[in-house]
């Protein structure tokens, strides 16, 4: 991608109104544009980034034997009465229409996935079974801040498992478990699975997986080694113990960002619908259900606020836009630029015929601080310099934008060093 057909440009500054980081850096560098409180579009640029997150979370989300699909959005007033949520709900954007009817926009999907998974399993031979689903969410949020981090239109994926017993629930929600610690480490993130209240959703208690950064809005006792934690709500531990885990670390009061969680449902949905199967002996019995969701543009939100510094956003490999930010500056004279330009057209050629995906930094009359500046800001993992100077030496400056590590390399060694920086 040339940065002259990209469709959006870097700021300087963004409105006031962005105080979150993610909010500030995501808008300055072009990744989405906000058009109203709680609700962004999202940019060429910021698109590859939530892409990336969602290949991340299909590919473990597949490796449990889930099945993916995609429900409606918007869904009947019927079923939320059904389950008692209508009234209870106080997020659920609720839809009039020109046939007097009301509807809802889908804030969650237990209303949807019940009835339709009903529908095709029978007896105990068509369980256990799990579904997901990687959807737009609308939650009416009293007070939408911190950027993509608390929104009132939100990319998720929503999981739901289907079970005969608990102790295959129980067995599954430990696999699923496993598989979000995967997604989020993937993803750059540490991530720590947190007792939390089951809330609207469940009787028992919920795991979150809570990210630790000052932009955080729950409050999480944990350790440094600890992968677990207890949210305030449910804390039974308290600061200044010793860590269950590791006695010789204390625990403390952190601040964290809910990037997934994780409910056993048990027979709340399936029972308000009249979900049950035939067993071994041709009874009726309920079915036992799971729920597990991952906010996928929070995700995107919590890498910047995570993977920053003074200067832009430090993308983690794996969510990048793109792989290599290539920048050449600007020559002398025309000789020297036409120069520049014909080796910058040849490196972006064989980059990208090598299967690296690169911008290409070919802004005409930029000075090196601008492109240098902006190249900082968007974050790409490696960044090439050519210039005069580089080309003087049959070389190109090339940095790591993760610890700012730069160093002179031949241009005959520079697809080599590509492929080591991307194994």
């Amino acid at each position: 991608m040339r940065l002259t057909s990209l469709l959006t440009k870097t700021q300087k500054t963004v409105s006031q109104e962005a105080e979150s980081i993610n909010a500030q850096l995501l808008l300055r560098g072009g990744f989405v544009r906000q058009e109203m409180a709680g609700v962004y579009s999202w940019l060429p640029l910021g698109l590859r980034v939530l892409r990336n997150v969602e290949r991340i979370v299909r590919e473990e989300m597949d490796a449990l034997g889930s099945q993916e699909l995609l429900m409606s959005a918007l869904q009947p007033k019927e079923a939320w009465v059904q389950t008692g949520r209508w009234d209870t709900v106080d997020v659920l954007f609720k839809v009039p229409s020109q046939t007097k009817k009301e509807y809802a926009l889908g804030c969650t999907h237990e209303e949807i996935v019940t009835p339709l998974v009903q529908a095709f399993v029978k007896s105990y031979k068509d369980l256990p079974t799990s579904v997901y689903q990687i959807q737009t969410k609308f939650r009416d949020e009293l007070r939408a801040k911190s950027g993509v981090l608390r929104g009132r239109e939100f990319v998720m994926k929503d999981m739901y498992s289907f079970h005969r017993t608990q102790a295959d629930l129980d067995a599954y929600y430990a696999r699923v478990s496993d598989a979000y610690f995967r997604v989020f480490a993937r993803c750059g993130l540490q991530a720590k699975s947190v007792e939390a209240s089951g809330g609207a959703f469940s009787d028992k208690f919920s795991h979150e997986f809570q990210v630790l950064t000052n932009a955080g809005e729950d409050r999480i006792l944990t350790s440094p080694s600890w992968n677990r934690g207890q949210n305030e709500e449910v804390a039974t531990l308290k600061e200044g113990d010793a860590c269950p885990d590791h006695p010789t670390e204390t625990l403390s009061w952190q601040k964290g960002v809910e990037v997934g969680n994780i409910f056993q449902l048990g027979t709340r949905f399936s029972e308000a619908f009249g979900m049950t199967y035939l067993d071994e002996q041709g009874e009726r019995q309920p079915v036992l259900m799971g729920c597990y969701g991952i906010g996928i543009s929070r995700v995107v939100g919590t890498i910047v606020e995570a993977c920053h510094d003074e200067r832009g956003i430090v993308w983690p490999k794996s969510v990048a836009p793109f792989q290599i930010h290539l920048v050449g500056l600007s020559g002398k004279t025309d000789e020297a630029q036409a120069a520049l330009n014909a080796q910058m057209q040849e490196w972006y050629d064989a980059l990208t015929s090598a299967g690296f995906s690169v911008l290409m930094d070919d802004r005409a009359g930029l000075s090196a601080g601008e492109r240098l500046a902006d190249a900082d800001l968007l974050g790409m993992p490696l960044r090439i310099l050519l210039s005069e100077k580089t080309l003087a030496v049959a070389s190109a400056e090339v940095q790591w934008r993760q610890d700012r590590r730069s160093e002179m390399v031949l241009l005959d060694a520079l697809l080599d060093l590509c492929k080591a920086s991307f194994t």
